[in-house]
């Protein structure tokens, strides 16, 4: 799994299929293999856990939460018993509200620019007259003009924090039209692809195959001769037909059975409707890969989505509506269908609450260790047969060979007997109904526009915002998330200057020695243990910018010489792609592991920290303002991305990744007195986080905790670096206009970074999702925990940003 810096990209919105294939290739998705900065991935809840969150990255990657209104009233309560009412407007009025809608953004639009203009305009008569010790350059006005218009600067800083950092920027936000959530990572992801889409809509001037096949994938999505229309719903209605038919749409064959559609969804379409079977390195021995199966995914985000719900509860009933919309659109209507499809239903509620048993909310990764062969699986679960299961899948593999003794590494061995009972006992007709269903329900979003209108109506009863974007931002989202290393190369050789990898490359070291200095300071640790992660610090790999091999077009062809790309069956390729992604995990399972196989794509603006492999990941389109910048001031630089670094560095001893020694493997490499003293630290974190409220809802201070020792732990060891800079460098000259000192610009950069606009539903989503605290939370929390901080801005003893009890572990 890895643990990702955001989760901003993390998608709130329910994966689609190549997304979550694309996780399961390249990272295991286990929440104990690795950490991303947003994204927020636990394999046992089946989301990547990233830098910002549910993977901001995935919002954007994943379209930014593209949702819509229904035909009825959506009231969804929350947990303070208030509703939250959607209704659709008649025409006139909706014409009315978007015309005034549209003079308020025109009005918007002309104050910011008169505001900036009265600023640009202050800091040059400043410029002017003014001599002392601040950068004049043209970049440093460029930068203030930037960072300023964000600022609330009638709100004390020793207050809330992030108000006084992101208040104006949150008022003049919103964000996309429709867009359920907007931040910092996904304008950038948006900068990323436009500058991606004019590669691709150009003549290709490359001799890469590779690099054709995602320009050839890009454009049979974007379906500029309208194939994908005028197909409908055919390409579903096949793919069912070969899977035995549907008895919801009344095309069953007699001959299909609950094994043999079981064998067909997972070889053909990579659906695997109760479990999830991957490849990925043995947590014990990490050197090796092993066959690994954890929890379903379910029909809704989160299993607290299905549970404990009436049955008018406005979310199912929209997700009610989603399954008829889109049967009917197969040609199936009428009480016998809605029946069937309650059905269905209902099964996934009982599906879902098996998944929800208390302990295994908060399993670590030596609970998650459970090794046994096909054979004890078989004993323990046997509703389907397993042997027989697995080689079919890997039946197309050269040279493995899969008996009864394979090994496997089972998760919740418990949970698998508790799905084997459930689909055992019931209607067999009922389960295979559901199987077809979840497949039908993945693949949607690769037909014509009825079928995507009736998915984005879903998402927006999720969400509480429907995305109105430009069809190239999906069609870009999805070429990464299929071909990212091809993308990636025409990204890199379009964008990403080769001396900001050599610059990211030194600051990581900078960050890596100041974490490893504060290390003799903390009286918790001992010194053996002490010693252990020092090596454990410098032996992490930094993986920067893009892996090597994308550069070289031979190598990336063989890379993708599998993958055949039609240009008029967008549908078709999605599925070839999906096959690859999983044929080239499943072609692992007898090799050594690849301590450099990158996880992400890129041009993904993320990082992540790999436990399993001991890596951390800075890919080329979080290497960009405002992360990162050569012309940026240093307080910034190591405010933004070196954070971020800090950050995952610092992911490798949090809560999950301190069970990782330094070679990667599951090993108990502290005494039992420091790993004591450690979570006595961590409850501190636990009772902080666990006050913090969103829309009367409190934070899950034991969920996020791993992600919130990596924010502090990342801050401080950032600010230890930039000081040291300091040290060897001298000053540099503070910015015009702001009047901040560049220590006190430091965590305004730090804090900038998670400004963030987001709907109610979105909020609540995030929470329920997400390994990450909600972005005021990641600043006031981690703010508020810093003497350095307090130190800076001069806050009084006892204040908000500076309470006299603080957490600290790093």
């Amino acid at each position: 799994m890895a643990v990702s810096f955001l989760n901003p990209f993390h998608n709130y919105k329910k994966k689609n299929h190549l997304q979550e294939l694309y996780d399961q290739h390249n990272s295991a998705e286990l929440e104990i293999e690795s950490h991303c900065l947003l994204c927020s991935s636990e394999m046992v809840r089946y989301e990547r856990s990233s830098l910002s969150g549910r993977d901001d990255l995935d919002a954007e990657e994943n379209n930014v939460d593209k949702r819509a209104a229904g035909d009825k009233v959506l009231d969804i309560e929350t947990e303070n018993a208030n509703h939250i009412k959607f209704h659709t407007p008649t025409r006139k009025v909706h014409k009315l509200w978007k015309d005034r809608q549209l003079l308020e953004k025109i009005l918007i639009v002309i104050c910011g620019l008169l505001l900036i203009a009265v600023l640009i305009l202050s800091i040059l008569l400043a410029r002017a007259w003014y001599k002392g010790d601040i950068c004049m350059s043209d970049t440093c006005f460029i930068i203030s003009s930037s960072i300023i218009p964000a600022m609330d600067k009638t709100a004390d800083p020793c207050e809330d924090f992030y108000q006084y950092a992101c208040g104006n920027w949150i008022k003049r936000n919103p964000g996309p039209d429709g867009a359920s959530r907007w931040n910092l990572f996904q304008s950038l992801w948006n900068e990323n692809q436009r500058v991606l889409k004019k590669v691709l809509e150009s003549e290709l001037n490359t001799t890469s195959k590779a690099e054709l096949k995602a320009q050839g994938y890009y454009r049979s999505c974007l379906d500029e001769d309208e194939i994908i229309e005028k197909l409908g719903a055919t390409p579903l209605l096949k793919a069912i037909d070969m899977l035995g038919g549907w008895n919801v749409t009344a095309t069953m064959k007699e001959e299909s059975s609950l094994q043999s559609t079981l064998e067909d969804l997972g070889f053909y379409y990579v659906e695997q409707p109760f479990f999830v079977l991957l490849v990925a390195a043995d947590d014990k021995s990490s050197k090796k890969n092993i066959i690994q199966i954890g929890p379903p995914h379910l029909l809704l985000p989160d299993a607290q989505y299905m549970l404990n719900r009436t049955e008018d509860d406005e979310l199912l009933e929209a997700y009610r509506g989603f399954m008829r919309r889109i049967t009917q659109l197969l040609g199936a209507e009428g009480e016998e269908t809605d029946r069937q499809l309650e059905e269905i239903l209902q099964f996934g509620i009982q599906l879902a609450n098996i998944t929800m048993r208390d302990d295994n909310l908060d399993a670590d990764p030596e609970t998650l260790y459970n090794r046994m062969t096909i054979t004890e699986l078989q004993e323990i679960s046997p509703f389907m047969d397993w042997l027989s299961y697995m080689q079919k899948l890997f039946s197309s593999v050269k040279d493995v060979r899969i008996q009864e003794d394979e090994p496997l590494i089972i998760f919740e061995p418990e949970l698998m007997k508790d799905i084997s009972v459930l689909v055992e006992n019931a209607d067999p007709v009922l389960v295979r109904n559901y199987m077809i269903w979840k497949f039908v329900s993945m693949f949607v979003e690769f037909l014509s526009e009825d079928f995507r209108e009736a998915d984005d109506d879903f998402q927006e009863a999720l969400s509480g915002a429907k995305e109105s974007q430009p069809k190239w931002r999906m069609c870009m989202t999805e070429t990464d998330e299929g071909l990212g290393f091809a993308l990636g190369a025409l990204f890199v050789k379009e964008a990403f200057q080769g001396e900001s990898k050599v610059m990211a490359a030194q600051m990581v070291e900078e960050v890596r020695s100041a974490f490893k200095r504060n290390l003799p300071d903390l009286e918790w640790m001992d010194d053996e243990t002490r010693n252990a992660a020092k090596e454990k610090a410098d032996n992490i790999l930094d993986l920067i910018g893009f892996p090597d091999f994308i550069l070289d077009a031979d190598k990336l062809d063989k890379f993708y010489e599998k993958v055949d790309i039609n240009a008029s069956a967008y549908f078709g390729n999605s599925v070839e792609v999906l096959r690859f992604l999983v044929q080239a995990e499943l072609e692992s399972l007898r090799q050594e592991t690849d301590r450099g196989l990158w996880e992400m794509s890129p041009a993904t603006v993320n990082a992540y920290y790999s436990p399993i492999k001991n890596e951390i990941v800075f890919p080329a389109g979080i290497l960009q303002a405002p992360f990162y910048d050569r012309e940026y001031p240093k307080s910034l630089n190591f405010g933004g991305m070196g954070v971020v670094m800090g950050h995952e560095i610092t992911h490798a001893f949090d809560d999950k990744g301190r069970g990782y020694d330094q070679y990667g493997n599951l090993n108990q490499w502290w005494n039992n007195e420091t790993i004591g003293r450690f979570q006595d630290q961590t409850k501190c974190f636990v009772d902080q986080y666990s006050k913090y409220q969103v829309n009367n809802k409190n934070v899950d201070g034991r969920k996020t905790l791993g992600e919130n020792i990596a924010d502090n732990g990342g801050l401080k060891s950032a600010f230890l670096a930039y000081e040291d800079w300091v040290r060897s460098n001298g000053e540099e000259k503070p910015l015009p206009g702001i009047g901040l000192t560049n220590r006190q610009l430091f965590f305004l950069g730090f804090a900038q970074v998670w400004c963030s606009y987001s709907t109610p539903e979105e909020a609540l989503l995030h929470l329920v999702t997400d390994g990450h605290s909600p972005p005021k939370y990641r600043v006031i929390g981690t703010l508020s925990n810093s003497e350095d901080f307090a130190r800076e801005f001069k806050c009084p003893v006892n204040s908000t940003m500076n309470p006299i009890k603080k957490c600290e572990v790093w």
